[in-house]
């Protein structure tokens, strides 16, 4: 009875049709791999069933051995983190590496060992010392919609973290662990190496993988737990199954499980799984209320969580793995101390279940295109934060070396802080951001990734107005989920959604470096006989990207002119004759253009307000001063 389910599961796994299939499934994995936690080291096999959905023939392979990153200074990985700043040397037993140790390909009845052709390349940047790509050329094309299997076996040297996977202590996180086949598109295999500023790209298939770990450890992976059985030599076999893109785990002795049901009236019930560390036993709640919130809100606004679980790993300390998304995984982030005036805890996990959406199930190319992951999900995160957590949300700066928290309990946090509204006005013309992703600037690509993107979908949100984004940004999940969409489809979906078109201003914010800024140049106002002023408003066009905006001007018995600019010309000129005085003028006076770079100049006033502001500083500082001396009184 287990081998014909074994078998019928198997002929299914490459089967759209097949019964509760999500996704293409054209490369699909079994695994088995062992963890041996004496020498940091992982031993495993793997079978790939991969089918050319492409329109072309390939006569070769491409892989991806994400590991061979740290096996050396010089790969593109650690050339690219050294030109972002960090120039510090690994530490000796820090260095991590895949090695394949043998390759055959499965033609039907007849297999082919390739294990001696493969080679290394480096599609992106010729660097002949990265070992993150490797090719391996076929005996005979592989025809559009054949399917081979591909078998591998490898070993690997687990790190110290590194980019978010690696070892601490007991703690095991693996993240792009295993060889993994690249993308093969209509114009040729789509297999970026390993760069430090983006993450990845893989094809939809089913994952069947069991992990083998010392009896005792936990483990939490993507997919579903199928089941644990007694190992060799003091083990546990953990398999897990799921149809998704991608598979990472972790283990360790120490993690707390706990569990929780995410229900709603018309969502799909979703089943919670928390690994968490001792230490922050007590932060359960809030990282179960801060998923719950993504189950509900991504699915209200854009559309259900696809799957019937979802496992949240809190990382231990000094892991390096903090914030990070896999299919139906992730990785949290929090601290011993963390105040609840703040959401730093409800941040992390909000954005990285978001991850589910605009990565997990729209397999997004994170390469080429990062935006379309993590700006979206920017976006849409700090909008949850918002709705959920804003009313408890205040600015909060840490001391003694980030470990010691203080909450301003008079700052409330604004969500374009949330969106990254300073780092994108630091470095706005850094690149544009249809740039591929991987040859961004290492130590600024995030603004524009992250940053720009978040801000300017709050833009688009406060013009055209949240309806109509939010049905723009549903279809656009519903048609592009378990497939892989290029930025003309997200796009398109926002413009029909609109009614209009959008192309300039996407011309302008995706396709340009230009910086948006409106401002007042001039603002006067003059007697111009008895009881009557002329006043004159020149509002300017700073910067070279191009946005309507109001104009807004309020004279002193309270009275307003509004003016709608199309933002073209470099300056326009307003004039009135009114029988009282200007006050002051603004320009995008409720905050729609979220872009603009120097919002200090779009307003002018003819009235002085020194004395306010001065006022209100004092009695600020006053109450800072005085808790300062509270304090020290209190230590001495």
């Amino acid at each position: 009875m287990l081998v014909c389910t074994a078998v019928a599961e198997s002929s299914q796994k490459f089967d759209k049709a097949a019964p509760g299939a999500k996704s293409p499934r054209n490369a699909g994995y079994d695994i088995d791999v062992r963890l041996e936690p004496g020498d940091r080291s992982l031993h495993g096999t793997e079978r790939i069933r991969w089918r050319n959905i492409s329109a072309n023939p390939t006569r070769e392979l491409q892989l991806h051995l994400y590991w061979n990153a740290w096996r050396n200074a010089e790969s593109t990985w650690l050339r690219e983190r050294r030109l972002g700043g960090n120039t510090a040397t690994p530490r000796g037993d820090a260095w991590g590496w895949t090695d394949i140790r043998q390759l055959r390909v499965h033609w039907g009845d007849r297999v082919d060992a390739l294990t001696p052709r493969l080679h290394f390349i480096a599609p992106d940047d010729g660097n002949t010392a990265d070992q993150t790509v490797a090719a391996v050329p076929l005996p005979r094309p592989v025809a559009p919609n054949e399917t081979i299997e591909i078998e591998i076996e490898w070993s690997a040297k687990v790190p110290r973290p590194f980019s978010r996977t690696g070892y601490i202590d007991n703690y095991y996180f693996f993240g792009q662990w295993f060889p993994k086949i690249g993308v093969l598109e209509d114009a040729g295999w789509n297999t970026h190496q390993f760069h430090a500023g983006t993450e990845f790209y893989s094809d939809y298939g089913v994952y069947d993988v069991r992990m083998t770990v010392p009896r005792g450890y936990v483990v939490g992976a993507s997919g579903r737990e199928v089941s644990v059985t007694d190992g060799p030599n003091g083990t546990s076999i953990h398999r897990y199954h799921g149809d998704i893109h991608d598979f990472a785990w972790t283990t360790s002795p120490r993690f707390l499980v706990r569990t929780r049901t995410f229900r709603h009236p018309t969502l799909p019930r979703v089943q919670m799984r928390l690994l968490l560390q001792p230490e922050h036993a007590d932060q359960e709640e809030r990282h179960f209320d801060a998923a719950a919130a993504t189950l509900r809100y991504y699915g209200e606004w854009f559309g259900a969580y696809p799957y019937d679980n979802l496992t949240i790993v809190d990382p231990a300390f000094q892991s390096g793995s903090r914030g990070m998304e896999y299919p139906t995984l992730f990785t949290a982030g929090t601290r011993w101390l963390a105040p609840r005036r703040e959401i730093d805890v409800e941040e992390v996990t909000i954005h990285e279940a978001g991850h589910q959406w605009w990565y997990g199930v729209v397999g997004s190319n994170e390469f080429e295109h990062a935006w379309m992951d993590e700006g979206i999900n920017q976006f849409s995160e700090s909008r949850a934060d918002q709705v959920a957590f804003g009313a408890t949300n205040y600015l909060s700066r840490r001391y003694f070396g980030g470990f010691i928290p203080w909450v301003f309990d008079d700052i409330p946090v604004k969500r374009e802080w949330d969106e990254g509204i300073a780092g994108y006005r630091a470095q706005a013309e850094s690149d544009a951001e249809a740039t591929p992703s991987f040859r961004y600037w290492p130590s600024t690509g995030g603004n524009i990734t992250y940053f720009k993107t978040a801000l300017w979908l709050h833009t688009l949100e406060n013009w055209l107005g949240w309806d109509t984004l939010q049905h723009g940004m549903s279809t656009y999940f519903e048609r592009w989920k378990f497939r892989h969409p290029n930025p003309d489809d997200f796009f398109q979906a926002i413009g029909a959604a609109a009614g209009r078109d959008l192309t300039p201003f996407f011309n302008d914010v995706y396709r340009g470096s230009n910086t948006f800024d409106y401002g007042v140049q001039q603002l006067t106002s003059t007697p111009a006989g008895k009881d009557h002023f002329r006043t004159t408003v020149v509002a300017r066009r700073f910067g070279e990207a191009i946005f309507p905006v109001d104009v807004v001007t309020t004279f002193s018995d309270g009275s307003t002119k509004a003016e709608r600019w199309n933002g073209v010309e470099r300056r326009i000129i307003y004039r009135y004759d009114t029988n009282v005085r200007a006050r002051s003028v603004a320009v995008d006076p409720n905050r729609v253009l979220m872009l603009d770079v120097n919002y200090t100049n779009n307003s002018r006033t003819l009235q002085p307000r020194g004395d306010e502001a001065s006022l209100k500083w004092s009695l600020k500082w006053m109450a800072w001063l005085q808790d300062l001396l509270v304090t020290y009184a209190s230590l001495v």
